[in-house]
């Protein structure tokens, strides 16, 4: 497991939830911070050079006390990384969850790690946006697509080992928000919800009988996914998203769901890639 810490409050709250995952999946934690040279690359300084190196490691040792206070016991490894955050953890990260910490509800830059490590690594990505504790719920966005297994094996595997239940969400435009030329097709809401519902039990059934001893709550919502994934959120521990959402979005890294709630989720939110494993 990796996670990144720049010295903000935000990066603490990430280093404790990563701390507190290691813990439970009995799994070293690499800590790491990526600094970099302020200047042209053809203007060196070798004094400052020097000096900017040895902040990062400051900062970096604090992180990693951080996470050996929160999770006694756990193995942390200290990394200090050259370059943009984001290319310095995709490098490290080898397979490894990568946990990242974000400001809340601020409008994300384009080149934001919250936006871009999402988008750019095959590996699941845990965006840790609220410290306080949930109700003892991860929250799943399913959509039936083939990605949904890789998302709710996430979700069910996490629930499992901290003992929460899982809320898996179905949401689905009712016929009045239709688009006019598919009004048609979805003029029965009721046979919709139970095609979607259909669609929802048959995506979670393989899971609940890996997991068992995991309580499961699926409601098909007559919205769009947006707002009832939005909805189900919150007071939530967690929300998983695939990484595309609705097919059809092959010239987005992330489909426009996943990006809205990486930006307005309340809670944390993890980002699992189809080809993802843990």
């Amino acid at each position: 497991m990796v996670v990144g810490y720049d010295g903000t409050p935000e990066s603490g709250l990430a280093v404790r939830w990563a701390a507190q995952e290691a813990r439970v999946r009995r799994v070293p934690l690499t800590v790491c911070h990526a600094w970099r040279w302020p200047y042209p690359a053809d203007f060196v300084d070798y004094e400052g050079l020097a000096i900017v190196k040895r902040v990062g490691q400051h900062v970096l040792h604090h992180g990693a006390r951080i996470a050996e206070e929160h999770a006694p016991g756990v193995r942390v490894r200290e990394l200090l990384l050259d370059g943009p955050a984001s290319s310095a953890l995709l490098r490290e990260a080898d397979g490894a969850v990568i946990v990242i910490g974000s400001h809340e509800h601020r409008e994300l830059p384009v080149g934001s790690s919250v936006l871009q490590l999402p988008a750019r690594s095959r590996s699941p990505v845990v965006v840790v946006r609220n410290g306080a504790p949930g109700d003892g719920r991860a929250v799943v966005g399913v959509d039936g697509s083939a990605g949904s297994g890789a998302v709710l094996e996430f979700a069910f595997e996490e629930a499992a080992l901290r003992d929460w239940q899982v809320h898996a969400v179905y949401g689905c435009w009712a016929p009045s928000g239709a688009p006019y030329g598919d009004i048609a097709a979805f003029a029965d809401k009721a046979e919709l919800e139970r095609t979607c519902g259909a669609r929802l039990q048959q995506a979670v059934s393989p899971w609940t009988a890996r997991y068992p001893q995991v309580k499961v709550h699926a409601s098909v919502v007559m919205d769009e996914p947006r707002r009832s994934l939005l909805e189900a959120a919150r007071g939530a521990d967690l929300l998983v998203m695939g990484d595309r959402g609705v097919r059809g979005l092959r010239m987005q890294a992330l489909g426009t769901t996943t990006l809205s709630m990486l930006q307005l989720a309340p809670c944390t939110v993890a980002v699992v890639h189809a080809a993802s494993t843990q």
